[in-house]
């Protein structure tokens, strides 16, 4: 049967040990391995160097490593894996300190990106987190934490990958996407759903439909918006994705069939994965698989939840 990876959002093992080498971040000093910028034991601060604005509420942020030969982790970061982030922004403590609120992010740059890290982040104003990345200013710097593997990719795993995603939830999906067609060797097909609101909320469209346009045999994807365009922009921009929700016909004609030799991923916002999958459990295990993915027939071993 097919495998289902959700989400709410490699590394080669070097047999060499790591010449450790000293950094100065901030007023703090961390000894790094000479080609790993951040550490899964510790929180370490990284400088933003630049914002760029994707759309009217998402924002790309580039983080600068201590050096320009380092790499996010000792071999560049896992796919799929993630990074966390901390910041000193919830409740007040009894000190009068006020409490960390930590959250996780996927890196949009490459597995061995060198001498920084890309961030999409979906600023919400009841967000802590986000709110805080919101009034991030260039200069300012974040502490992180990982990276993290979540979900250990090999190449030629699967005969077909399909991918469910909405909003930011498309970031692990294209650590995924980016990793099975960068390998010509990697002769896994790829099948990707991408959920939004409207049609300006779609992150990185054209950095998909690139990949889409350069890979038709290994990569396809199908658009679905809540409110597609009308009026005059239906005029200037035909829609031909779906319309409404994810539901159980755009799985059945988008997404791989159920099969041992198939994985479907899936990462978006808590109402989707209920919809279409279930969320995690409370301990933030896989949990069990409910929603539309259940009633096509895919079982609790077939899914995984980033």
């Amino acid at each position: 049967p097919t495998h289902i990876v959700t989400c709410t959002v490699m590394l080669s093992i070097r047999s060499a040990l790591p010449v450790m080498a000293a950094a100065t971040v901030g007023c703090a000093n961390y000894a790094y391995a000479a080609d790993s910028a951040l550490s899964g034991k510790e929180f370490r601060p990284l400088k933003c160097t630049q914002i760029t604005k994707v759309t009217h509420n998402t924002n790309k942020y580039r983080f600068a490593f201590p050096s320009p030969d380092m790499q996010c982790g000792d071999a560049g970061a896992p796919v799929a894996s993630c990074i966390v982030s901390r910041a000193p922004i919830g409740s007040v403590k009894e000190d009068g300190t006020k409490k960390f609120v930590i959250r996780p992010y996927t890196p949009i740059t490459a597995p061995d990106q060198a001498g920084f890290m890309d961030l999409l982040v979906k600023v919400y104003p009841e967000g802590k987190m986000s709110k805080h990345f919101g009034d991030l200013k260039v200069g300012e710097e974040v502490q992180f934490k990982g990276p993290f593997l979540k979900f250990p990719y090999q190449a030629n795993q699967f005969k077909e990958i399909g991918c469910i995603a909405g909003g930011t939830g498309i970031t692990p999906m294209l650590q995924v996407i980016e990793e099975v067609l960068r390998n010509k060797d990697d002769k896994t097909k790829v099948k990707l759903v991408f959920a939004n609101v409207n049609p300006e909320d779609i992150l990185l469209k054209d950095e998909i439909d690139a990949l889409a346009s350069a890979n038709p045999d290994r990569f396809s994807v199908f658009y679905v918006l809540n409110n597609p365009p009308s009026g005059l922009m239906a005029m200037f921009n035909s829609w031909t994705g779906g319309v409404g929700y994810v539901n159980e016909a755009i799985c059945k004609e988008h997404l791989p069939a159920p099969s041992d030799d198939n994985k479907v991923f899936v990462c978006g916002p808590p109402p989707m994965m209920a919809a279409i999958s279930g969320d995690k459990a409370p301990d933030k295990s896989q949990g069990d698989i409910s929603g539309i993915l259940a009633g096509m027939g895919y079982t609790k071993g077939q899914v995984y939840k980033f």
